[in-house]
């Protein structure tokens, strides 16, 4: 007889793939032992049964890396945990290139593998040959060898885990479809299922294909959508003995390797398949999409120059099966914005296998402790504007994200499918300038202006330099307009809306109407959850500026603290529009257009004004190391206040030139410098919080500084001219790594490559150091400061 639903589970888990199996095995080793698995087949049965499950260390970011590194442990110790044989084969990874290009992203990832200690090496044509005896090498220029890599067997994976799991009162339950999710007041309550309803606290959503569907059931957003994923077996071929490492033969879109004595053959080809929602419906288990050889036929090709053996080898099947991918390329996790208890562990964009451990290790530390173990805000569920989730959309984005899986990673490349889903209310203008637009949170905004064409792609000096160079020398020598009008908004009213902001920011937020104030905001841990710009307006009235990605996790998160205050939260980003008028010039352009009283305005004060006869509230602030103004006004009114100050002399500049010129001043930013893994203490921050507490996280802080904390960002100029440093790179010292870039570009007041960096021990300023870009060592000196600073913001009058 069946084992019957139990009426509640603190944690119900939905998805018997790799994301659940592994989030309900942590699950139940952090305590939660009355966890339930709800599989509406049976295990393993949408995509991780046929996942190629090649498991490979390195990702772009340390904790990336760090998350699959557990998988890799967590992989390796299992069967001596559960006595159940998982099938890890460590052989090694070989990744080869064939072009310059890709050579360099090569070695930059080899540089990135020695930073975050994993064993990668550089190795010749003939050295990878050796490795790869079947392999045509004659085009080859170069490989990078990863001794560590593996592969596992994804349902023997899933068995060890459930195995465990089992053994500490978690319980599994397969045929057991999901109808409906309960929710009451925003939150999570229950789980309706062909089996019955089971009441639960949080919800842990790892439904892979079909996660958009059941998200939309609790009211949640999540934007993922299937595509089809092909690769080739073969029958046992000559010269296929025992197992081979995988072969990365990205520029070809492939991925190689044996499978029982014949060949493995994967591609991510360049633009993918996709699967329109209701296709792959509740009765598809174990299932495969239709062999498609004229779509698979361009790789095959492909393939058949890389490994001459298959032309004469018998193939045993061309293998199509889904898999999910994302608007961005990287998975969802965490709770939903939408829907408090939903947490979300799905859009795993085919790296499933190897991310799984990690991830549900994460998911099930989210769930539990209300967050994840480390800093991964790069996957954050709530990271997608709403508009992503339109399925047109998705259904444009998702093919090109599974071809971007083997894109050199050039800097400045963007995404070419849907676009222009949000526009800026100075759009026209802008591309009457020539702007070259980028997508940032939907919003298409202005990188830089004055070449139209499409760059060139390139790791070396790049097609907008002297663009840059321009919209930097405006912004210095006369007045540069740099657009801020897609940073999120958030109006915080009431008589608890200063109240409300000592608690939930560490900053000093009592200070009088018409002050700015810069902020951190910070979790129990005293880390970064944001930092933020807030203007008081009046006693009851506060607007906040938070970053463009940002918006939905910082209301969310200013939500779920306002409980007990008299406050209201509204999201206004769309109904103003921010122009940051900056450099010597601006003085005398805002008398000219009307406002000469915006001259008097102390720094870090807020004044109105009109300009052009519209009415504007104007910031005494900078964050390009120029002196001038953020000037708020409504979104209908940007069109005018732009044209007046384009006519007393000021010219556009892009998020390059802002980029550049921020590295320059120094000053820090969420995502590159701040995360929730740091503090203001050691990120140079900590002037800007209070000292006698009173705030979310004053108690970790102020242990952090009893314990010495220090800062370790510092600002890097490199010596020669040359070098494009683009972040992550590792800083040597005597032969030593000391540290890594975080945000790097071309300084152009100072005329060197720059680069804020973290290093771990404290370095004298001046230090010198070397930058390991793609394995050819840079000397640079350590700056224990910015690296350009002028003497007092000059304005002329």
């Amino acid at each position: 007889m069946a084992t019957p639903l139990p009426s509640h589970a603190s944690v119900v888990v939905i998805g018997g793939g790799i994301m659940g199996c592994s989030t309900l095995y942590h699950l139940a080793k952090m305590g939660v032992t009355d966890a339930i698995l709800l599989e509406r087949n049976k295990l393993t049965s949408g995509t991780t049964w046929h996942s190629a499950a090649q498991v490979r260390a390195l990702r772009h970011s340390q904790n990336l890396t760090r998350m699959i590194q557990y998988s890799v442990d967590l992989y390796s110790q299992l069967e001596e945990e559960t006595g159940q044989n998982v099938g890890w084969i460590q052989k090694g990874s070989l990744s080869i290139a064939t072009n310059p290009d890709r050579l360099i992203h090569v070695k930059r990832q080899e540089a990135l593998a020695h930073a975050y200690g994993i064993d990668a090496s550089s190795v010749s044509a003939e050295e990878a040959k050796e490795r790869w005896p079947l392999m045509n090498a004659d085009d080859v220029l170069g490989a990078v060898w990863s001794p560590d890599d593996g592969r596992v067997s994804p349902s023997d994976v899933c068995a060890a885990l459930v195995k465990a799991a089992k053994r500490l009162g978690a319980k599994i339950f397969e045929d057991t479809g999901v109808t409906g999710i309960l929710t009451e007041n925003g939150r999570v309550k229950g789980v309706e299922t062909t089996q019955g309803t089971v009441m639960c606290d949080s919800i842990a959503l790892c439904t892979g294909l079909w996660s958009r569907e059941l998200g939309a059931m609790a009211g949640a957003e999540v934007p993922a959508l299937a595509c089809e994923h092909f690769y080739l077996l073969t029958k046992p071929i000559d010269g296929i003995v025992g197992n081979t490492p995988t072969l990365s033969d990205h520029d070809n879109h492939l991925y190689i390797r044996d499978d029982s004595g014949g060949l493995l053959v994967g591609c991510f080809e360049p633009m993918g398949k996709p699967i329109a929602p209701g296709i792959l419906d509740e009765s598809f288990e174990f299932g495969l999409l239709g062999e498609d050889w004229d779509h698979f036929e361009p790789m095959m090709m492909n393939a058949l120059h890389r490994l001459p053996a298959l032309e004469t080898a018998e193939v045993k099947m061309l293998l199509n099966g889904p898999e999910s991918f994302t608007p961005d390329g990287t998975f969802m996790l965490g709770e939903t914005a939408e829907t408090k208890g939903l947490f979300l562990g799905c859009g795993m964009n085919s790296v499933g296998i190897a991310s799984g451990g990690g991830v549900g290790m994460n998911l099930a530390h989210c769930i539990v402790e209300g967050r994840t173990a480390y800093d991964l805000a790069e996957a954050d569920a709530k990271r997608f504007a709403p508009v992503f989730n339109n399925i047109d959309h998705l259904m444009a984005r998702a093919p090109e994200i599974l071809g971007t899986h083997y894109d050199i990673a050039f800097p400045g490349k963007q995404l070419s499918t849907a676009r222009n889903l949000r526009a800026l209310p100075l759009e026209a203008e802008y591309k009457a300038a020539g702007a070259h637009m980028g997508q940032y949170y939907g919003w298409e905004r202005p990188l830089y202006f004055g070449k139209t064409a499409e760059p060139a792609m390139t790791f070396a000096q790049p097609d907008w330099f002297e663009q840059v160079r321009d919209e930097v020398t405006a912004a210095h020598e006369s007045a540069a307009i740099f657009d801020a009008s897609s940073f999120g908004k958030i109006e915080v009213q009431g008589p608890d809306a200063e109240a409300f902001l000592l608690k939930t920011c560490a900053g000093f937020m009592s200070r009088a109407p018409g002050s700015v104030i810069y902020t951190s905001v910070l979790n129990e841990r005293g880390t970064f959850e944001s930092d933020i710009t807030a203007q008081r307006i009046a006693t009851d009235h506060y607007r906040l500026f938070v970053g463009t990605n940002a918006i939905k996790r910082d209301l969310s998160w200013f939500q779920d603290h306002s409980e007990g205050f008299d406050v209201t939260l509204t999201d206004s980003t769309e109904d103003y529009a921010v122009l940051g008028l900056m450099g010597p010039e601006a003085a005398r352009i805002v008398t000219e257009c009307g406002a000469p009283e915006l001259n008097a305005l102390g720094y870090f004060k807020v004044g109105s004004a009109h300009i052009a006869g519209k009415h504007v509230r104007a910031a005494r602030l900078s964050y390009v190391g120029e002196a001038g103004w953020e000037i708020t006004m409504k979104a209908e009114n940007a069109s005018a206040v732009y044209a007046a100050l384009i006519a007393a002399g000021a010219k556009p500049a892009g998020l390059f030139a802002q980029s550049s010129m921020r590295i320059e001043k120094g000053f820090c930013a969420m995502g590159h410098e701040l995360d929730s893994d740091v503090s203001p203490v050691e990120t140079g921050l900590d002037f800007a919080t209070r000292k006698k507490g009173g705030f979310i996280g004053a108690e970790a802080l102020a242990k952090r500084r009893a314990d010495g904390g220090v800062p370790h960002i510092v600002s890097l100029k490199l010596d020669d001219e040359s070098a494009v440093p683009l972040g992550h790179e590792p800083i040597y010292q005597n032969g030593k790594i000391v540290g890594q870039t975080s945000s790097c570009a071309f300084g152009y007041r100072v005329g060197k490559p720059i680069a804020l960096g973290h290093i771990q021990d404290t370095l004298e300023d001046g230090a010198r150091v070397q930058v390991d870009i793609a394995r050819e060592l840079f000397d640079a000196t350590i700056t224990l400061g910015p690296l350009f600073d002028p003497d007092g913001l000059r304005m002329k009058a």
